[in-house]
């Protein structure tokens, strides 16, 4: 069974006689159900009647169903209401937008509107370049996305991705101090998505493309990038293979492995496989195999091939292997897996090299289940908040782009990228490194600034920065 989550958390409202032994009845059908016992709240104790919340972490929607009824089947025990946590939290959106100036009085509208504003927009006008001190424009992303490839959720459309866009622009704010907006693009078609993103980016210091599906992801960014002289990042693929590579370096230290010497297989061929295949062969892996739901990519394969994994068969695997995930799996260091659940069991694991490193990332439900895995690996990482190493792409963004801004980057190059992934590695000291602590906690605050200096420097370093490196604004206190 999946560990509980707070993401399937449920607040149960009881209402019992006020008698010894009455909440432990309710506690002990709690854990005969599975759940996991959180806060526990007295909202009223009235004579011989007690009024209890009781939050409890669930697997899933049907296992928090089942802990409802088990507790409604205790005698004596009044299930008042219930709720679910997540959806309580996302009631009336996640963010919103705040004025950053009173408007008490005259003067103050007429400066900050019309008819002071017109000589700011004339000034503007005259020096496009300075939107980015008297706008938004200097600290300000969009996060765009059309609802193709949300989570593990697939094509849920524009309106359905909106709390998932929500949810970056709050990590955004959070961690890296850069405002975000969320753009869901009511439309699959490329040309119109590159149209329509170009069209909007004069109020933006740099877009964020969240969620499309592989392979249409790839040529907006190519063709975005091209157009605009703002950086275009897809997260999906470059932040997971900042962390994944971070993540890595510091897996390999507990290992005592080389780059130059693994051989890696990458489950799943879409935009976060391609990304992190390119970034592991930039940084000297030579042998990886990508394996798709066919089987192992090679140069002369002909089923279920497109232009982008054409040009993965031929920029990997050298010893051109062939076969199920099953069969190319035996003999490897390193399993990355960006496809599904429940595909990699622990007998592939158990026929790989000496100390594999897993990295199940597959979300909610990894390729194996890391108690399964955890008898045959030397360290293992989830794309999941509740097991150790967890993959998170808010280790990357916040702090890639944070840099970016500050230097008024043209785009986030390759240089860039790397440098993200060797600063967030070097945040775990070598006294700190275990094999259930390869990357650091997405809360610790040091992250975004240490990343956001590498990023920044690079840019100086490969010229596409426009002014010189300042003192990032986000805080640098770890909690």
């Amino acid at each position: 069974m999946v560990t509980p989550s707070a993401s399937y958390s449920v607040t149960m409202r009881l209402r019992y006689p006020n008698a010894v032994g009455a909440f432990s009845r309710v506690a002990a059908a709690i854990a005969e159900a599975g759940g996991d016992i959180g806060a526990i709240d007295i909202v009223r104790a009235a004579g011989n009647e007690m009024v209890r919340d009781v939050t409890v972490n669930a697997a899933d929607d049907a296992h928090a169903a089942r802990i409802v009824k088990t507790v409604e089947a205790v005698p004596g025990i009044t299930v008042v209401n219930w709720s679910d946590r997540t959806f309580l939290l996302h009631l009336g959106g996640k963010i919103e937008v705040r004025g950053k100036l009173p408007l008490k009085t005259r003067d103050d509208l007429t400066m900050a509107y019309t008819p002071g504003v017109a000589r700011v927009s004339r000034a503007i006008h005259e020096d496009p370049a300075k939107a980015y001190n008297l706008t938004i424009k200097g600290n300000t992303v969009a996060v765009v996305s059309d609802g193709t490839a949300v989570l593990g959720l697939g094509d849920i459309g524009p309106e359905a991705a909106m709390p998932v866009m929500e949810g970056k622009a709050l990590l955004f704010k959070e961690f890296g101090g850069v405002d975000a907006f969320p753009i869901c693009l009511s439309t699959k078609d490329v040309d119109e998505i590159v149209r329509t993103v170009a069209a909007i980016a004069p109020g933006f210091g740099g877009i964020n493309l969240e969620d499309i599906s592989a392979p249409r992801c790839f040529e907006i960014e190519e063709r975005l990038q091209r157009m605009l002289e703002i950086p275009v990042f897809h997260d999906d693929q470059h932040g997971t293979a900042i962390v994944v590579l971070a993540a890595l370096l510091n897996a390999l230290q507990i290992v005592g492995k080389e780059l130059r010497d693994l051989r890696v297989v990458v489950s799943g061929v879409g935009a976060a496989g391609v990304a992190c295949a390119r970034m592991l062969l930039a940084a000297g892996v030579r042998d990886v195999v990508g394996v798709d739901r066919i089987g192992a990519l090679y140069p002369d394969r002909a089923e279920g091939m497109n232009p982008t994994k054409t040009w993965f068969a031929g920029a990997t695997n050298p010893r051109r292997a062939k076969g199920s995930l099953a069969e190319v799996v035996e003999g490897a260091d390193f399993f990355l897996g960006v496809s599904q659940g429940n595909i990699l069991k622990a007998a592939d694991v158990a026929r790989m090299a000496r100390d594999p490193i897993v990295f199940a990332l597959a979300n909610p439900t990894p390729e194996i289940p890391p108690e399964e895995a955890a008898p045959h690996v030397a360290v293992i990482a989830t794309g999941r908040s509740d097991y150790p190493n967890q993959i998170n792409n808010v280790l990357a963004f916040p702090g890639v782009f944070r840099g970016a801004l500050d230097v008024r980057a043209s785009a986030i190059n390759e240089e860039m990228k790397m440098a993200a992934a060797r600063a967030l590695a070097g945040l775990v000291g070598p006294g700190e490194l275990t094999r259930e602590y390869i990357v650091p906690s997405v809360f610790d605050r040091r992250i975004a600034p240490a990343v956001a200096e590498a990023v920044a420097e690079a840019a100086e370093r490969t010229g596409v920065a426009r002014r010189a490196r300042r003192p990032t604004a986000v805080t640098t206190t770890p909690e």
